[in-house]
This record gives C-alpha cells, structure tokens and sequence, in this order.
C-alpha cells in the first residue's frame, strides 16, 4: 500500500513546487513553462500535489483557456518515480477541472524529457511531427491596469516598418536608440550604456510623434504619452501632477514614455519674480535624473521650437541624443507617394513627377495631398461620370478607376505647405548648434 496522498495545492507547498522544480533542471529537463507561470497558476488556477508525511514528493498543475485545458507543470522527485503517482497526479487535476466543461486537454513537454508513461496511462495521445512556437509578450498582466490608468496603450507591432522613407532618421534611431535597448546584455558587454531620454526636434509635421510610436513598436514596449495640458486641470497642480504621473510610470517594467511640445513645460526661466511654469520647469528637471536611473524605460520628448527650450533642458546627462527629424528627401518622398497611392493604379501614377513637385513638403503634407487628391477622384467618378480626367468623355467604369496623375498634382497645387524657408534654414542650423547624435 502506498505511503503518499494526493490533495489540494496550499500555499504552504511553494517550497516543495520550487525543490521539484530544481530537480527537474537537475535531470537536465528545461520546462516548457517558466517557473513564474508555474507560480501563478499554483495560486489561482487548478494544482494538486502529492505528499508523504509533509513532504511534497510530486506535482501537477493545469490551467484553462476557454475549452481547452493545458498542463503546465507535471514533476515527481527522483526517488518516488515508477509508482504511478505521475498518472495518479494527472487523474487529480483532470478531476479538479472537469466543472469548467472542457474539449481537450493539452500538454507541452521538452524533447529532453523520456518520462511520458504518466500522460499515455491516462488516455494522452503522442502527436508527432508538430512544432512549437513561442513569442514572449514583453508586457505582464499587472501591469495592464496601471498602463491604463496612465492613458499608455501596446501599439501595433508594424509601426516601425511603416515609416515609409525616412531611411536616414530610421538607421540612426536603429543604432542609437532600439539595437542598445532591446539588446542590453550585448551592450553592457561592449560597454554601452543603453540610452535614456532623447531629444526629437524639427519643423512640424516631419514625423516625431510617428517615430516616437515607432520606437516603442519596434521595442514592444508600452508607449505612454505625457499631456502637461491635461495634467495642469489636476489639483496638485501641474508640477505636482508631473511628479505623481512619472512615480506611476516607475510601476512599469518597461515604457516609452512621450512628451509631445515639451517646450511649453520647458521653455527657457527668466524674470522676476519667477512664473508658475518655471516651477514645472525645475519639476521637470529633477524628474529626468531620476528617471534615468530605472532600467528599461526611454523618456522621448518632442519639440517644433528647440531654441526655446532651457539651455539646462539639453545638457549632457539629461539627454543622451538631440536628434533632428526633418523634411523627407527624394527617396522618403517617393516611399511615402508609393505608399499612399493605391495599388491599384499606382502604376499608371508619374510618381516622379509627384516628388520633384513636393520638394520641401513634409510628411503630413504629402499624406494630405494624397488624401485630397483620392477625396477628388471619388468625388468626380461619382458626380462627374461623363467627364475624364483628360476633360474628354469617359464610360462610368472607367472614370471610377481611382485618382491619376492630374489628381495628384490638383491637390499638390492646393496644399499649403507647414515649413516655410526660413524655418528650414533655422532648423538647418539647429542642427550643427544643438544637435547631438
């Protein structure tokens, strides 16, 4: 007769889930499952363990996803093997999951483990010739509650390589930004210290917000934006409010953490006696240095206006890079034009004509030609359908084709563009000032 008994995981068994746990990689076994998932669903899915005397000798846990059931763990001590307390384990937490009406029930073992008689004497099937995939998802379930209180969100993960164009901008945040954020044990081996807080400045419409959201896509990290204007409604006041949104943000693991116009929370002090926004400016200061102490998190601000900001603002130590974002070149315009004209008739579209027409224009104001220039060929294969693009007559069918090369430069024609000259040159110049890549 045997010695030991099957019951209910207490939390009391947590030493012995982590001793079985250790004899298992003894045994040279790496579990699917990592031991916090095995933890976790200890205590709040469905766990059983077998015991002699005190001692956990053996154990398994399952967890469900809507109508199936997973094993997740499954381990017996070394010298209790051989007794059927693997099959007798399984048949427990079976039983502990049968109310929730499940299809099927699943388990994944490593191709190390030869033990499975446990899972054949309880009625598994052995599937072969299947594989296994595995993506970690870099944000815990805790903290999707406080992201959400902070307004942050997971973005797509294609955001990055929909930045049509921009090749330069995007090498240069790849290097200096993603590759030592998303490999920090390579960087601290060449001896790199992964970036915390950077600058984006340019003329309007060039694209920081885009490629602040990029970076947070491209890292699979949270993307959190900082509003001071929605903050300065909040009885603390926007200092206060400031400080009490980055301690929040500090519950994070990982975040990008954007301020958007950061000039006018920044903008150079002067006079006397000092304004309130120049408390919000030392506020902001203070917060950077401690912000940068905490692994895993970048601070991204944005600003149309970088003269304006304190020279304090952008000294070393703050700010790893002051990095420009400007107009698109040829080859950024021609992605971008490729981009937005649909497929269906780009071929017929003089894109070349389109970018030597848009030099100077900046992304949002290639985006909208291409928008108004659609706007104007849906209008006209509806309302004009006797009318080609030509000005001859054309059959309905084919007046409703899509926009064509005079739509486009129609609606280029009309576009006012958001960089003038002189904030081209002034930008220019920013550059070799205030640059810092």
């Amino acid at each position: 007769m045997s010695n030991w008994r099957i019951r209910d995981f207490h939390s009391s068994d947590m030493d012995g889930i982590l001793h079985l746990w250790e004899s298992l990689k003894a045994d040279n076994v790496d579990p699917v499952y990592a031991l916090s998932e095995v933890l976790a669903s200890c205590e709040k899915d469905h766990a059983v363990v077998a015991v002699q005397g005190d001692q956990v000798v053996g154990a398994a846990v399952g967890r469900a996803a809507h109508d199936q059931g997973w094993i997740v763990f499954l381990a017996t001590l070394p010298e209790f093997r051989g007794r059927g307390i693997g099959t007798s384990l399984l048949a427990a937490v079976e039983n502990r999951m049968a109310p929730l009406g499940l299809n099927k029930l699943s388990a994944l073992m490593p191709e190390s483990e030869t033990r499975v008689e446990a899972f054949l004497g309880r009625g598994f099937q052995l599937k072969q010739n299947l594989h296994y995939f595995e993506r970690t998802i870099p944000v815990q379930r805790q903290e999707l509650e406080p992201l959400s209180q902070l307004g942050g969100r997971i973005l797509a993960r294609d955001l990055w390589e929909n930045v049509a164009g921009m090749r330069r901008e995007k090498e240069l945040l790849e290097r200096r930004l993603v590759l030592p954020l998303a490999e920090a044990d390579l960087a601290d081996q060449f001896g790199v210290v992964p970036p915390r807080a950077v600058v984006l400045f340019g003329p309007p419409g060039t694209g920081k917000t885009t490629f602040a959201k990029a970076i947070a896509s491209r890292l699979e990290w949270p993307f959190v934006e900082v509003f001071p204007s929605r903050l300065a409604s909040d009885p603390k006041g926007l200092a206060g409010a400031l400080r009490e949104t980055f301690l929040e943000i500090a519950e994070l693991e990982h975040a990008v953490v954007f301020i958007d116009e950061v000039e006018e929370i920044a903008a150079q002090r002067s006079g006397e006696p000092p304004s309130p926004l120049q408390g919000v400016t030392n506020e902001l200061l203070k917060i950077i240095p401690a912000f940068r102490e905490q692994p895993g998190r970048l601070l991204v601000c944005a600003t149309n206006f970088i003269r304006a900001l304190d020279s304090a603002f952008l000294r070393h130590g703050r700010f790893d890079y002051v990095i420009p974002i400007g107009l698109p070149d040829v080859h950024a315009r021609e992605a971008m034009w490729q981009r937005f004209i649909p497929a269906s008739v780009v071929d017929s579209v003089d894109v070349d004509l389109l970018v030597s027409r848009t030099e100077g224009f900046s992304p949002a104001d290639i985006e909208y030609a291409a928008r108004s220039a659609s706007q104007r060929a849906l209008e006209k294969a509806v309302y004009d359908v006797g009318a080609s693009p030509s000005g001859g007559s054309a059959p309905a069918s084919d007046a409703r084709k899509g926009p064509v090369t005079q739509d486009y430069l129609d609606a280029i024609a009309d576009t006012r563009t958001t960089v003038s000259e002189e904030v081209h040159q002034d930008f220019l110049e920013d550059i070799d000032v205030l640059g810092r890549v």
